[in-house]
C-alpha cells in the first residue's frame, strides 16, 4: 500500500467516523425531545432524564 493509498484511507476513516458522530448527535437530540417535549406526560417532563 502506498503513501497515497493510505492516506485516502485515513481520510475517508475520518469523514465516516465524523459522520456517525453527527448523525449519532442528532438521535439522541432527536429521541430526548419526543420524550422530554411537548407530546410528554407531565411525570416525563419532571423525571431526571429530561432535566
Amino acid at each position: 500500500m502506498g503513501k497515497q493509498q493510505t492516506l485516502i484511507s485515513a481520510a475517508v476513516l475520518l469523514l465516516c467516523g465524523g459522520i456517525l458522530v453527527l448523525f449519532t448527535d442528532i438521535e439522541l437530540s432527536a429521541v430526548r425531545w419526543f420524550n422530554c417535549g411537548p407530546w410528554a406526560g407531565r411525570h416525563e417532563r419532571q423525571s431526571q432524564v429530561c432535566r
